[in-house]
């Protein structure tokens, strides 16, 4: 009885074990199943429609009057005429590449790769990423991708915490930093995943021309937090078909297509700046 038993006992364990790791295994499914917490889809119910129903604190999304993106159309736009350029000063810096599922982005570390000054406020810069297609339109016309780069006010007195500049590319030549960045970008697709990149320049985000948009909106993504001040350099960058089909497959299949729809303007003002002998809006 005691010869018998013995192969009984570890076949029911092992039995055991296995139903252990097989629930175990699910329930990590459903974990990172989980983590999409929003998503891009037109009809789901994770998807843009849906976004300030999901969590209160993101109401926003649904209720708010000073939403992002929009399109900047030339009846809405003001022009005034300015000849100094945005005032910024980037220096190179510590930075991780991230796959956040639903973008990828580069973080540099303790907002010391620099700085732009804006109505006497100095913003630092915190991180940027790419949307594709672009989220803002410019008269209707949606571009191929937008790159965010994000920057925050330290100082507790201010009041509009969060400012962004916004650059807009067509297909064409690659971009320069993407270039740099792509090779990391691609091997860790579909992986929620953050890479040490060491010191990068964000001067060498091709920044061109002197004529940019600026208006009053919010993040583009939950939690939607306006007053979050836009500029949108009016110079269209280019970049690869190559590119763009990297930063798609890299992200969760859900934000391929991770641009926001656009959203009312609701008689927000929209000032196009540039120099002296400057024409309008194409």
């Amino acid at each position: 009885m005691r010869i018998q038993s013995k192969p009984i006992f570890f076949f029911s364990g092992f039995l055991i074990l296995l139903l252990v790791f097989s629930h175990s295994k699910s329930l990590r499914a459903q974990e990172i199943e989980n983590e999409r917490e929003f998503d891009y889809s037109e009809g789901g119910e994770k998807g843009p429609k849906h976004w300030g129903d999901i969590k209160e604190e993101w109401a926003a999304c649904k209720n708010g009057s000073m939403q992002s993106p929009i399109d900047m159309s030339n009846e809405r736009v003001e022009v005034i005429l300015k000849s100094t350029e945005l005032q910024k000063s980037y220096r190179p810096w510590n930075c991780t590449v991230k796959n956040r599922g639903h973008d990828i982005s580069v973080q540099w570390w303790n907002y010391s790769a620099g700085r732009i000054g804006m109505n006497g406020t100095v913003y630092f810069l915190e991180q940027a990423h790419w949307h594709s297609p672009s989220e803002h339109t410019i008269n209707g016309r949606r571009y191929d991708l937008e790159l965010h780069m994000v920057h925050k006010s330290l100082d507790p007195n201010v009041k509009n915490k969060i400012t962004v500049i916004g650059l807009l590319y067509r297909m064409g030549p690659p971009d320069p930093f993407l270039s740099k960045l792509i090779e990391n970008i691609t091997s860790m697709a579909d992986q929620l995943e953050e890479r040490n990149m060491g010191m990068i320049d964000p001067k060498e985000i091709r920044m061109e021309g002197n004529r940019y948009y600026r208006y009053m909106g919010s993040l583009t993504v939950p939690p939607c937090t306006e007053g979050v001040i836009w500029t949108i350099n009016k110079k269209i960058g280019t970049v690869s078909q190559d590119q763009i089909k990297a930063l798609r497959v890299a992200v969760h299949d859900y934000a391929e297509m991770n641009a926001r729809p656009l959203q009312p303007i609701n008689q927000r003002g929209i000032q196009l700046y540039g120099p002296n002998t400057i024409d309008m809006p194409n």
